[in-house]
């Protein structure tokens, strides 16, 4: 084993060995004590604008000079938007109900004991996550408000924006009196780093990773700890026959148009052949008005209504169907009814979120039960697939996987519940 190899492993078992240590101490922190420590947070970043703004430019620059994709550079800008986002961040984890030890499913058995449960932190959480500066105090704030201590392994390209927050996120809990070791930003690139942190069954509950499919894909496959992740946003919009089409235009060129990095973007269109040759011509003139270099790759069927249209269009192949373009590229599939909707979701699609554009009740019902993805909406845009949104306050990730944390991941998805007892010396016969 090489000297940085030894030196990393020596550091990673620190860090893991202080988080574990400032969970005890986080867990039992009261409610009160958690929200100071957040607007304390929140002050330190409002005091440390520039230096955060600053180290900013170094790693948006730097991203630029090393030929980043346009997806993550523009994840990586901390604009004004993005930066008042943090701070409404904090003020909305602020302003939840803090889950620590609420009991539910109370009843008395029986035997005469009270069984319910409580919902407790998981632990110790191990995150990894590529641009974004932003998630460092989303994620930061969500594990501070469940109880959690949370090890922090931003990407090389966010480094000194990282390294500025977490400046801040410290200032902050030594301010409220609660241990530093809480919110722990690795200080290193090194890519040995994240397989050591993945592997650290002893100290890390559970791991979750933030980025592209082959980020995601290695931890998945590495990690011997518990993983909540997904890997894909290939997000579907399905205009029913019963579509009303103002509403299905208005909703489309939003779920395709308005960014093209989240992964809640909409990357396949699919159109009800009933309706396809009137609502098919409408959304993509309406999307290639919006942005000219708008592509679409196209079905046979649509071919043959858009080609006269003036549009950009590709034949789609069998790896369209299974895309994340996260870019101004988009799948069209004529289906002939709901059923080859929703089968064509089910198939090819990563069961993140999928939508029906559409004024019939019963089909509406079908496709909220039958499509199994972590979101499934009705007349709205798939961009609403967020944890802001969804009134989390902050999303520390996305699950597609069928466990306790499916969709945007918030507090809730950050603890776990454990089994009480209460008794009055009652004995088992």
């Amino acid at each position: 084993m090489t000297e940085l190899a030894t030196n990393l492993t020596t550091y990673m078992n620190q860090v893991g060995q202080k988080a574990k240590s400032a969970s005890t101490h986080l867990a039992r922190a009261d409610t009160k004590t958690k929200n100071y420590a957040l607007t304390c947070i929140k002050a330190q970043i409002i005091a440390h604008r520039d230096d955060i703004l600053s180290a900013n430019a170094i790693d948006v620059q730097n991203g630029k000079d090393k030929g980043l994709e346009p997806a993550l550079l523009d994840r990586l800008v901390i604009s004004e938007k993005v930066f008042v986002g943090i701070l409404n961040s904090l003020d909305d984890v602020i302003g939840l109900p803090d889950p620590i030890g609420e009991m539910s499913e109370l009843t008395y058995r029986p035997s005469g004991i009270q069984l319910g449960k409580m919902r407790v932190p998981l632990g110790v959480i191990g995150m990894i996550y590529e641009s974004r500066p932003n998630v460092t105090i989303e994620a930061g704030s969500l594990a501070i408000k469940s109880g959690n201590a949370i090890i922090l392994r931003g990407g090389s390209e966010a480094f000194y924006s990282n390294q500025a927050l977490a400046k801040c996120i410290h200032l902050g809990l030594e301010q409220a009196g609660l241990p530093t070791d809480g919110v722990q930003v690795l200080a290193t690139t090194d890519r040995e780093a994240v397989d050591k942190l993945i592997t650290m069954t002893g100290a890390v509950d559970v791991v979750i990773p933030r980025g592209g499919r082959g980020l995601i894909e290695r931890i998945a496959n590495n990690a011997r700890v518990p993983v909540i992740k997904h890997l894909d946003g290939n997000c579907h919009t399905f205009v029913d026959e019963f579509a009303n089409m103002d509403m299905a235009m208005k909703v489309c060129v939003n779920a395709k148009t308005s960014r093209y990095s989240p992964c809640n973007v909409m990357e396949t269109l699919l159109v009800h052949a009933k309706i396809a040759d009137v609502a098919l011509p409408q959304i993509a003139k309406a999307m290639s008005d919006v942005d000219s270099a708008m592509m679409f790759r196209v079905c046979k069927n649509s071919q043959a209504i858009l080609a006269n249209l003036g549009l950009n269009l590709e034949t789609a192949t069998e790896d369209d169907w299974y895309a994340e373009y996260l870019a101004p590229i988009l799948a069209v599939k004529v289906v002939d009814d709901i059923d080859h909707a929703i089968h064509h979701i089910n198939h090819y699609g990563s069961h993140h979120t999928d939508v029906i554009i559409t004024d019939n009740y019963t089909n509406s019902q079908r496709f909220i039960r039958e499509v199994d993805s972590s979101s499934v909406m009705v007349n709205a845009s798939s961009r609403f697939a967020d944890g802001f949104e969804y009134g989390l306050g902050a999303e520390i990730g996305i699950s597609t996987d069928k466990i306790h944390a499916r969709g945007p991941v918030g507090l809730h998805g950050l603890t776990s519940q454990k089994w009480v007892v209460f008794g009055h010396g009652e004995v088992r016969v």
